[in-house]
């Protein structure tokens, strides 16, 4: 009985350890699909999962990259949520294949709609074009409770390769392989009542398969070191119930 105690002891502290190590890179909020192509259109969803055990989530800001800026906008409707989309005037025009880009969305807000603990949502947008001289777009997101909290996902991803403790969700660009150098686009239409329309109507790239995130990665990983660590732990507390020749 000492062994099976000793031993439930050691998974129930194996598994807070994975839990622990987890769970915060699932609460981030990302970009899914994480990757687009350059010089093309594509459509993500930002993911925005609810962290909290005490409040719900109700208001999603995200702000879009200024130094790189989409010249065409378009969001889908969330049932129970409502969406503002903000346009400014940039620093200085843009020259694009579709004209000389002097306004541009700079920010998207969804609201009056709420995320339960324990629960996520996706929040669709239609853009482009990519750009072709980054390889990778920064969203500066803020989350906002019902409590008055609001979360600030804005930090840069760091230079050594490590991971912010509020890491923006991000785009990461790749070269096209397209032979227009574009990548596969393909046209997307919407009621004018039901999708507010930034910009001139613009292609949309079709919906991206889910993959694996890195989050999921992360917790399979610390799965495998749980039971890696209990295997070796179990297999010394049998040694040394073995009794001496």
């Amino acid at each position: 009985m000492s062994f099976v105690r000793r031993a439930a002891t050691v998974i129930a502290a194996a598994t807070a350890l994975t839990a622990g190590l987890a769970l915060p890179a699932l609460a981030h909020v990302t970009i899914q699909p994480g990757s687009a192509e350059q010089g093309g259109f594509t459509k993500v969803a930002f993911r925005v999962p609810n962290e909290r055990d005490d409040a719900s989530t109700t208001t999603i800001e995200v702000t879009f990259p200024a130094d790189h800026p989409l010249a065409f906008v378009s969001v889908k409707p969330v049932p129970g949520w409502k969406v503002k989309v903000t346009e400014g005037k940039l620093p200085t025009p843009v020259k694009t294949e579709y004209g000389e880009l002097k306004e541009a969305v700079t920010k998207v807000v969804w609201s009056g709609g709420k995320i339960e603990p324990g629960q996520f949502q996706e929040f669709e947008v239609s853009m482009g074009q990519l750009p072709t001289d980054t390889d990778q777009l920064v969203f500066p997101t803020k989350q906002t409770y019902s409590s008055g909290e609001v979360v600030d996902w804005s930090e840069a991803p760091k230079t050594d390769g490590s991971e912010a403790e509020h890491p923006a969700p991000l785009l990461k660009l790749t070269p096209a392989t397209g032979d227009d150098g574009h990548g596969a686009v393909a046209p997307s239409t919407a009621p004018a009542s039901a999708v507010p329309t930034v910009s001139p109507a613009a292609p949309a790239a079709p919906a991206a398969a889910a993959g694996s995130t890195d989050g999921t990665a992360r917790l399979l990983g610390g799965a495998g070191l749980a039971v890696g660590v209990i295997g070796v732990i179990i297999g010394a507390l049998g040694l040394r119930r073995r009794p001496s020749a």
